[in-house]
């Protein structure tokens, strides 16, 4: 049922709908702080690995950083150059179903701040800053208000640099008892446990 109000002009009437708002995206982004220059095994295994996690927690996948060169211009042919290479995630289908949906993108280091269209940036980390920091519980509310979340994930053990900490206003420490993670093992846990909440909010 449409329901109507006063425009912010104070002009007219608009209409309303009392339907609850469209959740927001969850989108992984991996973010290559293992080589810049070259690709490895740990990147192609990374996005394998994440293919049949976003498409089981019903989430984006975004590769920040990677160096995939000249030769994989497109996310369709970084998912067939995987596919060819890995038996994770039925030898890379998921991420192929992924890719196929305009669900996986792959861009450069951000320079002054992530790209808006991924929603608010949220910095998975062991140490978040007390100030900015978040708990799945509330990144799930957020998702139900209809904001998207980016989960940035470091790839690599020297994890993202300090200006990624600054340009991510939340923080997100999914054991809430400062235990580091392997990034395959957060990879999972992270949007399985917003997930979980989410369910139980809706």
């Amino acid at each position: 049922m449409l329901l109507f109000y006063k425009g912010f002009d104070g002009k007219g009437l608009m209409p309303r709908s009392d339907a609850p708002p469209m959740p927001g995206r969850m989108t992984i982004g991996l973010y290559n702080s293992y080589d810049p220059v070259k690709m490895h095994e740990a990147h192609r295994r990374a996005l394998a690995r994440a293919g049949p996690l976003c498409m089981g927690f019903d989430c984006n996948l975004v590769a920040i950083g990677f160096p995939f060169g000249c030769e994989m211009r497109t996310p369709a042919e970084i998912v067939a150059w995987i596919s060819e290479t890995t038996s994770i995630g039925k030898d890379g289908q998921y991420l192929i179903k992924l890719a196929e949906a305009g669900r996986f993108q792959a861009v450069d280091f951000p320079d002054r701040g992530f790209q808006p269209q991924y929603g608010l940036p949220v910095l998975t980390t062991c140490r978040p800053d007390p100030k900015k920091a978040m708990s799945p519980r509330q990144a799930a509310e957020e998702l139900a208000r209809g904001q998207s979340v980016l989960l940035i994930l470091g790839l690599g053990p020297r994890g993202v640099p300090k200006n990624i900490h600054q340009m991510c206003p939340r923080h997100l420490d999914v054991t809430g008892r400062g235990l580091s993670m392997e990034t395959a093992t957060a990879m999972g846990a992270v949007p399985a446990a917003i997930n979980a909440y989410l369910q139980s909010l809706k």
